[in-house]
């Protein structure tokens, strides 16, 4: 254990690093805490740790000289494990962890978590790539998939790469208050505090492009213009399919069902215009297809786990 009386008024924040580590899962986090203590005068002290203090070489070659070794770290706050190919379990994250006052993990760091037993019972997200292989390898830890990050208690847990610096920033905004983070958000020029209950990627990315071209092509119709009323019925016709037969093939070819994208696209196009302007949100659930606010306010919590102005104030933008 460390007793150095020079750091003792130090929040000691702890990155893991090991062979194949994501750099940004490092250096995101890193930068966000090390402009915390710079911006206001914070007493963050961040530093790298790797199994004997050995040298790491990231997943894009990059070199990594880490601060301490993980057997030698005594004191630590806020434990972060950084995620990457080459992600395991020692056991001194274990027993860091088990006195850590906050456990976090970015990307696949969720699975040495998990490993340690840290995750047990609780909510957690990761890269959504590895979602299912989390809830498959774990069936103890409730995995989400759309979160950027997820906060159970004192451990936090994000998706991929950059959203370790949302989770940083959230972080920040616990322990040093709203403005400070916002103006390191404004410093390294990234979204002003993205919610937590943002997806991890636009609707685009969640689905699949259907093979069927009849199909594919309704998919670029409601994502041109999801404000159309967009019945079942009316998509069928579209793809020149009967009611039933179309919601059986595009489930299986999109991976979700009609209404389910339906939703999906009006939540992407509505989230944005939040983000973007002040306009009224009645309007915008009436532009985008919901016809009325609490339309719109029920598809958000079921999408993005919030509601409409919470997201907006969020983001930053002016609520009206």
């Amino acid at each position: 254990m460390e007793h150095n009386s020079e750091h003792s008024a130090h929040h000691e924040v702890v990155i893991v690093v090991f062979d194949g580590v994501q750099s940004l899962d490092v250096s995101g986090p890193l930068e966000v805490w090390a402009g915390a203590a710079h911006a206001a005068g914070s007493r963050y002290r961040v530093r790298t740790a790797s199994l004997g203090g050995a040298s790491v070489r990231c997943s894009s070659g990059l070199g990594l000289v880490p601060s301490v070794a993980l057997e030698q770290v005594g004191r630590v706050d806020t434990l972060v494990v950084a995620g990457g190919e080459g992600a395991h379990h020692p056991d001194p994250v274990r027993e860091l962890a088990g006195r850590a006052g906050r456990v976090a993990s970015v990307c696949s760091g969720a699975f040495v978590l998990a490993h340690a037993g840290v995750l047990e019972g609780r909510r957690a997200t990761t890269h959504w790539r590895h979602c299912e292989r989390l809830a498959r390898e774990f069936p103890g830890v409730e995995v989400e998939r759309d979160p950027v990050f997820v906060r159970s208690g004192q451990v936090w847990t994000s998706a991929g790469v950059t959203s370790g610096i949302d989770l940083a920033l959230a972080v920040v905004e616990e322990d040093l208050g709203r403005q400070v983070a916002l103006e390191l958000a404004r410093m390294l020029v990234v979204f002003l505090i993205r919610p937590a209950g943002q997806a991890q990627w636009s609707t685009q990315l969640t689905t699949q492009s259907a093979e069927r071209a009849e199909v594919r092509q309704v998919q670029h119709l409601v994502d041109a213009d999801p404000g159309q009323g967009w019945s079942l019925a009316q998509m069928a016709e579209r793809a020149g399919l009967s009611v039933r037969q179309f919601s059986r093939v595009f489930t299986a070819q999109v991976g979700c069902s009609p209404g389910r994208y339906v939703e999906r696209v009006r939540v992407e196009w509505a989230r944005r215009r939040l983000e973007q302007g002040s306009a009224p949100v009645a309007a915008i659930a009436r532009g985008c297809g919901f016809g009325t606010d609490e339309g719109m306010r029920r598809a958000f919590v079921r999408v993005l786990g919030c509601a409409p102005s919470h997201y907006r104030e969020r983001a930053g933008a002016g609520a009206v």
